[in-house]
């Protein structure tokens, strides 16, 4: 449970400072013979900071949990 908590704090850590991520994709638009015409699409997915945050209070909730369970 410990080390689920601590991954879930970083992924909200990283959610928080990044606030998204953006990946290039390339499509083909048409192919005659051997020309190929083609174009590289960027797209940006946002990630809102209420994520992050949601994700540190369930790490740092796991990790309590976890440490009142050995009782």
């Amino acid at each position: 449970m410990k080390i689920a908590g601590i991954v879930l704090i970083v992924l909200g850590i990283i959610a928080l400072v990044y606030q998204g991520f953006s990946f290039t994709e390339q499509k083909q638009d048409a192919k005659v013979g051997p020309v190929v015409i083609s174009h590289d699409e960027t797209h940006n997915v946002w990630v809102p900071p209420v994520i992050g945050g949601l994700l540190i209070v369930a790490g740092i909730g796991s990790i309590v949990a976890s440490g009142r369970s050995k009782m």
